[in-house]
């Protein structure tokens, strides 16, 4: 089948040749069966890899802008990334096709072709999954640009300039999408969804799972919005939640998909492809290393995770064998410490494996939700408790040695950083201690909590000598495309500022 291209998109015309190959591709097929031959569940597997492959790789910018990672000393500065000044062609690729990148919308359209497909046929576990799997593309869009086209993104039918709705509309419906899903799926007769359990490459056509992972988003989408509330709670769809009856992911239920990752061309872990080691064993980042801020908050709070985020030094220079940079540094000193001198971000905790599942969101995040719901008197719970659990689970996602027990000894350390007696507000606790959990993990849930609730509040500035006041920004620029294409849409939102411009849920 050839690619449904979104239609306000019209750049991916050429970007689409260019994106890169999956061996769950279901746009290429030597045979070229017509669109009406697509079934639900050959698009399943290929949109769960495209998602997870955007959730290992998508957001590096993110993770240099928190203070996770920083240039290497191989390379001179990077601009915009380090001097924030945007431009409408930076990360044009969360949007459209670009060169080994899949866009959100490309991967949204087949999704929609999905859901209508399962529709149409009565496959009604595969139409809410559809609709989970939409409120994730559809979130991290809204995450990233406030307003984009949503209701009528692909109604080709009406338009092929789709308006723009409101961030705050989205996210409004997508609880409501997402709440319609736990009830297909719920009253779904499996054997009517037609390979079901080999399509679904994260859970294995298992209910009850789905149905939680579908909450866990609910919560997460509902968290974002934290400082809308004024200090209520969500009542209405925290009811719904817990209506449903699955509640959330818990230890040890991290969602991740298993396409069958193997040590070959573009077929490996895409954690590990990016950031670790090559199919042929090349190193497969020179660029991204640890940055010298959450390095020195995990070695100065006697935090071990710092070596299973981070790698030692290939040639380690003085017995310095976790070395970091500073965030925007520029180093003109040629001696000074280059990429096989430093930290590389693909530590054994993160990069399992070039054939490891990959995962969307793992149980550590989902953890750290339910904390700062229960501490929020959102849930009903023991909120000591709840952060205790968040932080433990990190210790044991990373695969760290005896990781209940060097848990307990870093909770119990008396450090303002972690202490939970003496912390005078809890959730900025929680949501710090989720900070430095997710490094690597989900570094796009880390800016937008940066930018909900200024966490780490520490977080040093860019030491770009082109920064000229700018800070860590609060948005993307819409991609020049449309403006080229859907002038009168974009242009409706008016002036966007990077700097200026903020997410609807963004109240600082």
């Amino acid at each position: 089948m050839k690619r449904i291209i979104p239609f306000f998109t019209l750049l991916l015309l050429l970007g689409t040749a260019g994106c890169k190959k999956s061996f769950f591709d279901i746009n290429e097929n030597p045979n070229d069966p017509t669109e009406s031959s697509i079934t639900p569940n050959l698009i399943l597997p290929s949109t769960l890899t495209d998602i997870a492959d955007r959730m290992a790789t998508e957001y590096d910018f993110a993770a240099h802008w928190v203070g996770y990672w920083a240039r290497s000393g191989t390379y001179g500065p990077s601009n915009p990334l380090e001097n924030f000044d945007l431009t409408s062609s930076y990360q044009a690729r969360q949007w459209i096709n670009l060169a080994n990148s899949t866009g959100w919308y490309n991967t949204l359209k087949d999704i929609d072709a999905m859901e209508k497909k399962a529709n149409e046929s009565g496959q009604t576990f595969y139409e809410g999954i559809a609709k989970i799997l939409k409120s994730i593309g559809f979130m991290y869009l809204v995450d990233l640009y406030n307003n984009v086209p949503y209701s009528k993104a692909f109604d080709i039918s009406e338009t092929i300039l789709p308006e723009y709705d409101k961030g705050q509309d989205i996210y409004n419906s997508l609880l409501a999408e997402l709440d319609a899903a736990n009830h297909l799926i719920a009253d779904a007769v499996e054997s009517e969804n037609v390979g079901l359990a080999e399509a679904d490459i994260m859970f294995g056509g298992d209910k009850d799972m789905w149905r939680k992972f579908s909450n866990t988003w609910r919560l997460k989408l509902l968290i974002h919005q934290s400082e809308l509330f004024g200090g209520n709670a969500p009542t209405a769809e925290i009811a719904k939640i817990t209506a449903d009856g699955s509640g959330f992911l818990m230890s040890e239920e991290t969602a991740e998909v298993q396409p069958g990752y193997t040590v070959d061309n573009l077929k490996q872990n895409p954690f590990y492809d990016t950031y670790k080691r090559k199919y042929n064993n090349a190193v497969a980042d020179d660029f991204n290393r640890a940055n010298n801020f959450i390095l020195n908050k995990f070695r100065n709070n006697n935090d071990i995770r710092y070596q299973y985020v981070f790698s030692k030094a290939a040639t380690p220079l003085n017995g310095n064998e976790y070395f970091g940079y500073d965030f925007g540094l520029v180093d003109t000193d040629p001696n000074n410490p280059k990429a096989a001198n430093s930290s590389d971000v693909a530590g054994p905790g993160l990069a399992k494996g070039p054939t490891a599942p990959q995962w969307i969101l793992t149980s550590v995040e989902s953890l750290f939700l339910q904390a700062e719901a229960i501490a929020r008197g959102w849930l009903p719970g023991d909120a000591q408790q709840a952060y205790n659990d968040a932080v433990t689970e990190s210790f044991i996602w990373l695969g760290v040695a005896n990781a209940e027990d060097e848990a307990e000894d870093y909770l119990t350390q008396g450090a303002a950083i972690s202490d939970w007696a003496s912390a005078p507000n809890k959730v900025n606790l929680i949501v710090t201690q989720k900070y430095l959990a997710l490094i690597g993990i989900n570094n796009m849930e880390a800016y937008t909590d940066y930018r909900r609730l200024g966490i780490p509040s520490d977080l040093p500035p860019s030491l770009s000598p082109s920064l000229n006041g700018r800070h860590v920004p609060n948005r993307l620029l819409y991609p020049q495309n449309e403006y080229s294409y859907n002038a009168a849409n974009v242009n409706a939102q008016g002036t966007i500022d990077a700097q200026t411009s903020k997410i609807f849920w963004d109240v600082n």
